[in-house]
């Protein structure tokens, strides 16, 4: 065996890696947030009462610092100035952006600011994750772009269909209770009663108007009733 040279063979190269895309599918969208080369782009949104809007500037402030220290660079600003209103519009302004995948991240003051309810909450929460766009509340350590701030939203979640299944059993037993002491529900008899009479003067001629008058219903009773007899 002496004098023989063996030749070991040449390992093979490895492969470069692809360029990472731009969207959803880079390194900040689900896994190890803010890893990628490209840094998050950061949606800001607040919202305050009519009597509190003095706070935004604070609100705004803190956020983009908070953005800027994570390295994050901040697209737009929303802000919705309500007083106690169901309609947030720059609130959908923000879900449309995070659907058109023009944002990464979307930064808030507090969950309240941010969630109507908290099934609301948990249902706006729900369609980031599945759109890959990351969710966080600024003064609660809210954080959907770590692991832990992701286990928070699955409890979150259980904790809203707690309390949905807690409503259905109160007016469960609402309901039951009223029949057992022999209350009606529904629209109230004295209305009920006068359904013919309403129908009959109605093909009389007589208003709406005129026949809730006469007959000392509400005019909403009234035009219900005719509807339903239609």
């Amino acid at each position: 065996m002496h004098g023989h040279n063996l030749k070991v063979p040449a390992m093979p190269k490895t492969a470069p890696r692809p360029p990472k895309k731009r969207g959803v599918s880079r390194s900040g969208a689900r896994e190890g947030f803010g890893q990628g080369d490209l840094p998050l782009r950061a949606g800001l949104y607040a919202r305050v009462s009519a009597a509190h809007q003095h706070t935004i500037p604070m609100q705004l402030r803190q956020m983009r610092e908070h953005a800027a220290r994570r390295g994050w660079r901040v697209v737009f600003t929303m802000q919705d100035v309500r007083s106690g209103a169901k309609h947030r519009p720059q609130r959908e302004l923000v879900m449309d952006s995070a659907r058109r995948r023009e944002i990464d991240v979307v930064l808030v003051w507090r969950l309240d600011r941010w969630g109507r309810s908290l099934s609301d909450l948990v249902l706006t929460l729900r369609e980031l994750t599945e759109l890959g766009v990351a969710f966080v509340s600024l003064t609660e350590a809210f954080d959907l772009t770590t692991p832990t701030g992701r286990a928070m939203a699955g409890m979150v979640a259980v904790f809203a269909e707690f309390e949905r299944e807690i409503r259905r059993e109160r007016v469960a037993a609402g309901i039951e209770q009223a029949r057992r002491e022999g209350r009606h529900l529904g629209r109230p008899r004295s209305v009920s009663l006068k359904s013919k009479h309403v129908r009959q003067l109605f093909r009389e001629g007589v208003s709406k108007a005129e026949i809730a008058r006469r007959l000392a219903i509400g005019r909403t009773s009234a035009r219900r009733i005719l509807e339903e007899g239609a």
